[in-house]
Formats: C-alpha cells, sequence, structure tokens
C-alpha cells in the first residue's frame, strides 16, 4: 500500500493543501503586510527594503539547502517572501510612482511568464511534482511575484476604484469561494476526468488571490480611521497576527494536525502518478 505521512514530506519540498495551510496563509500574508508597514514607516525606508531582502536571501537559501519540506523552515520562507514581496510593489508605487493599475498589470505579466517558462521547463505546474531544486525555485519565484501581484492589486481595489480596505477583502474572499465551488463544480460534472488540471488551476488561483484578500484585512485593522481603518497601528496588527500563526506551526510542529489529511493526498498524488503514464 501507500507510505503513511513522512512518505509525502519525502515526496515534495512544499507543504500539501490543508485546512491548516490555507489559514497559515492568510495569516502570513496579513502579517507580510502589517510587517512590511511597520518596517517602512518607521525606520529609514531604504534600510527597511535592504533588510527585507536580506532577510528573503537567507531564508529562501537556508530552505533550498534543505531538500525537503519541514514546517518551520518552509512557512519562515513564506514570511519573508510576504514581506519582501509587498515591500517591492510598494516601492514600484511609491518610491517610482508607478500607479496602481500600471503595477498591478506589470507584476500579472510576470507571474505570466513565470508560469510559462516552468511549465516549458517541467511540463508540469502542480506542486506535488516540487521535488528538485529547479523546480522548488520556480516556485518561490512564482511565490514571490503572486505577493507583489497581490499586494498591487489589493491597493487597487482598495485606493483606486474607492473599495476600502474592509469590502477589497471581502471582494477577495468571495472570488476565492468562487474558484472553490467551481472546482467542486468541474469535479461533478466532469466526473473526475481532468481532475488534476483543474486542481492546479484552481490552486495558483486560489493562491493569487489569497495574497489580497490577507492584505486588505491587515490594512483595514492598522490603518488610520480617516482612510477606512481600524486604526490599530501595524505594530499592534503586527504582534496579534504572530499568536495564531505560532499556534498552528505549533500544532503543525507536534503532528496535531492534516495527519489524515497528509496520507489521503499519498493516495492522490499516486494515483495522479498512474494517470500520468
Amino acid at each position: 500500500m501507500y507510505d503513511t505521512t513522512e512518505s509525502q514530506e519525502l515526496l515534495t519540498r512544499v507543504p500539501e493543501i490543508t485546512i491548516t495551510f490555507w489559514i497559515l496563509k492568510f495569516f502570513t500574508t496579513a502579517m507580510g503586510e502589517s510587517t512590511s508597514d511597520a518596517l517602512v514607516f518607521h525606520m529609514n525606508p531604504y534600510l527597511a527594503v535592504m533588510l527585507g531582502g536580506i532577510g528573503f536571501v537567507i531564508a529562501l537559501g537556508s530552505k533550498l539547502r534543505l531538500r525537503k519540506y519541514t514546517h518551520l523552515s518552509y512557512w519562515l520562507t513564506a514570511l519573508m517572501v510576504a514581506i519582501f514581496g509587498t515591500m517591492a510593489a510598494d516601492v514600484v508605487h511609491v518610491a517610482m510612482g508607478v500607479p496602481y493599475r500600471v503595477s498591478t498589470t506589470f507584476f500579472a505579466l510576470m507571474l505570466a511568464a513565470v508560469f510559462i517558462v516552468w511549465y516549458r521547463s517541467e511540463k508540469t505546474l502542480s506542486i506535488h511534482s516540487v521535488n528538485s531544486t529547479r523546480r522548488e525555485i520556480f516556485y518561490w519565484a512564482v511565490v514571490f511575484t503572486t505577493f507583489a501581484l497581490g499586494t498591487a492589486a489589493g491597493d487597487l481595489t482598495a485606493s483606486t476604484f474607492k473599495l476600502g480596505y474592509f469590502s477589497s477583502g471581502i471582494l477577495f474572499g468571495i472570488l476565492i469561494a468562487v474558484v472553490g465551488v467551481s472546482y467542486r463544480i468541474s469535479l461533478s460534472f466532469s466526473g473526475g476526468k481532468h481532475k488534476t488540471r483543474n486542481a492546479v488551476i484552481a490552486y495558483w488561483t486560489a493562491y493569487i488571490l489569497t495574497r489580497p484578500f490577507g492584505a486588505s484585512f491587515a490594512d483595514w485593522m492598522d490603518k488610520p480611521q480617516s482612510v477606512g481603518g481600524l486604526g490599530l497601528g501595524d505594530l499592534k496588527v503586527t504582534l496579534f497576527l504572530a499568536i495564531p500563526i505560532m499556534f498552528f506551526l505549533w500544532l503543525l510542529v507536534t503532528g496535531r494536525v492534516d495527519r489524515r489529511a497528509k496520507v489521503e493526498a499519498v493516495i492522490d498524488n499516486s494515483d495522479e502518478a498512474l494517470e500520468a503514464k
């Protein structure tokens, strides 16, 4: 039969997609937004960006050297990507004066280019195939670009389109729900055909949308009331968001969640491999 949880962690260098993954994705995304703001607005912005870049390079380099998935290394890297990706998008708008419409379009085209190069090189965009250094580099290139794109898109809807931070968060939340429902409907009507392809499309679409979803709520909590926020401040919001992140990481490290989901994922992945043959 199939191996247990540990087998899945050896097969890929990224986590399985479970409810805990999406919870941590939301909170690290939100914390990336508030931490970026805290660093940029409470110290020299050029120094803040430099520190963010150094932290990103160190975290990613350490993750790539491990050559396997570990909870702490992956989520530390994801958090640093969230922080530096936010800074990259903000620099384009604030320092260079590029409108959100232009920066959102630019990052969307950049993301499409990374996807195209990844697919042409590896013939797959499935996270279940991220089992080599080259594929993991493609994976993190996509993740970084999604954070830059999501930051610009969230600011586009909140500021340029005048939706405000809270309404923007609701909008992106609805879009994520639509993606999930559409995926389930596609499985029902297709009888499971093209399951892998549809899952890949649904996953990456939801992943992209999660960025502006989390960032919009982080901005809503920390921004002043004069611009539609709660006015809690970026430092308080960052500390607040760190609590659930540490809690769910503790659950993962101690093995208290997602065991069944991971075992089922091993079976699903093996079935996908058989279908590919």
